[in-house]
């Protein structure tokens, strides 16, 4: 039990004073204790009793569970694949060195992902002199908007309030939700909205016309599209205080200004079509089954795939999903796993994955439960998106998974029919990966050393060192 453990949480502590952004002596003060036993605790000379963990947890309104819980397994396996890197690989530094250093550095940890980010803008200059300012700029704003969002759990409790209280009136039937938004966007702020030809839009599938006060919308989005873009209108005129209060509270970067405000917004007008308290009562009444989420909000499998990792309100906390979206080379273009699966965070994911299937029947969701080589096992469900078709052949091929423990199996109606006995084995990737015998491996992984002989040749791939 909690009470007979001796919890030594002195980094965790430290990072979240950083995060809180106060002193030891300010942190002190609000606990109710000495300067000099913060100090103790955060340097691991003092066991963090059960009475002094909950009055943290009542004063920073803190998950014990979470808190509690070992370095994540996210932070490990960004570790792992940063040292992974052709740079360093040839060191072959120990696992359990990594773990050490994960669970008991995460300032450090935090240090090296800084310097590997700034190592990736480098190697992401292009040949062409007059293209170097754009391609460092576009790659720092996509690091800090991603990191961000982590920090912050995905959730944004201003925008949260401001979006429910806009969509109080608003009817649950979605083709009426339409209309109202339509409405509301005439009668508050002048805007118009038309449904639009390709032709007009020109490849666009979404623009506002500032001057002539119009919505454009191509006429190639579906309906969840189509609703999508007018609460995305409403969220930018009429959420602009939430959003802007936001914004220059985080502070980002100059080249992450627009990105971060389109990213904010874009979470503003999910908030509006999926307001919080009646969200959460949906997902936990229907099992987190996604089908029937999609048909009563209105909105697209990705849409709800990407909601249900912002439930992390105090007191009405979702499942910990973790969503990507990946297309047919592995490359991830959107990832929201905090304490969710390990997978890679600066390549692709697992080969062996059955996101890859989902590819030849698109529309059509694919559940398996996954094993992890470390044992943990995962829920996921994939989904390959239909797509935007731009003009006849041009349609994208991207695919949304998303899933959560299998502790939680229980809650999810998509688990209802797979069995923990038969869980598909995959990694976080191959360089990171360290699972004997995988038919599918492209790399070696860092933490051992190849096997290869010229007198001997395995049916796996790269045959390494086993401990």
């Amino acid at each position: 039990m909690l009470k007979d453990r001796k919890l030594y949480l002195g980094p965790k502590l430290r990072v979240l004073r950083r995060e809180l952004g106060i002193s030891q002596t300010q942190m002190a003060q609000e606990l109710g204790i000495s300067p000099s036993y913060l100090n103790h605790l955060e340097r691991n000379q003092r066991p963090l009793s059960a009475q002094m963990l909950l009055r943290f947890a009542d004063t920073y309104d803190i998950d014990v569970r979470e808190f509690v819980a070992s370095a994540s397994r996210e932070a490990t396996s960004d570790l792992r694949e940063l040292l992974s890197d052709p740079l360093v690989r040839d060191i072959g530094i120990p696992r359990d060195e990594v773990n050490d250093l994960a669970e008991n550095y995460p300032s450090v940890v935090e240090a090296m992902n800084r310097i590997y980010h700034a190592l990736l803008d480098l190697r992401r200059l292009p040949d062409a002199i007059d293209r170097l300012n754009g391609a460092i700029n576009t790659g720092r704003a996509l690091d800090w908007l991603r990191d961000y969002v982590q920090q912050s759990h995905n959730h944004f409790p201003e925008i949260e309030a401001a979006a429910e209280q806009l969509a109080v009136d608003l009817p649950e039937d979605p083709a009426e939700r339409f209309v109202s938004l339509r409405h509301r966007l005439d009668r508050d702020h002048r805007v118009s909205v038309r449904v639009s030809s390709e032709q007009v839009m020109g490849g666009a599938l979404r623009f506002y016309d500032l001057h002539r006060r119009r919505l454009l919308i191509s006429e190639r989005l579906p309906a969840s599209g189509r609703l999508f873009a007018v609460a995305y209108q409403v969220a930018m005129l009429a959420l602009d205080a939430p959003i802007d209060g936001l914004l220059a509270r985080a502070a980002p970067p100059t080249e992450a200004t627009s990105i971060f405000k389109t990213s904010l917004t874009n979470y503003a007008a999910a908030a509006i079509l999926m307001p919080y308290e009646r969200f959460f009562a949906s997902a936990t009444a229907t099992r987190h089954d996604l089908a029937l989420l999609e048909s009563r909000f209105g909105t697209s499998y990705e849409q709800i795939a990407h909601r249900l990792t912002t439930l992390s309100r105090s007191g009405a906390r979702g499942l910990p999903f973790f969503m990507l979206k990946v297309d047919l080379a592995g490359t991830v273009s959107k990832r929201y796993a905090d304490d969710g699966i390990p997978l890679a965070r600066f390549g692709g994911a697992c080969p062996r994955w059955n996101v890859y299937r989902a590819f030849q029947s698109p529309g059509r969701t694919l559940a398996e439960i996954v094993e992890m080589p470390d044992g943990a096992r995962y829920v996921t469900m994939c989904r390959a998106l239909p797509g935007v078709e731009y003009r006849p052949g041009a349609r994208s091929a991207q695919a949304v998974v998303i899933g959560c423990d299998v502790k939680h199996a229980g809650h999810v109606a998509a688990a209802d029919e797979l069995s923990a006995d038969r869980a598909n084995p995959i990694g976080p990737a191959c360089h990171t990966c360290e699972r004997v015998g995988c038919p599918d491996r492209a790399l070696p992984p860092v933490t051992r050393s190849l096997t290869v002989t010229p007198y001997q040749k395995m049916a796996t791939p790269y045959p390494f060192k086993q401990v």
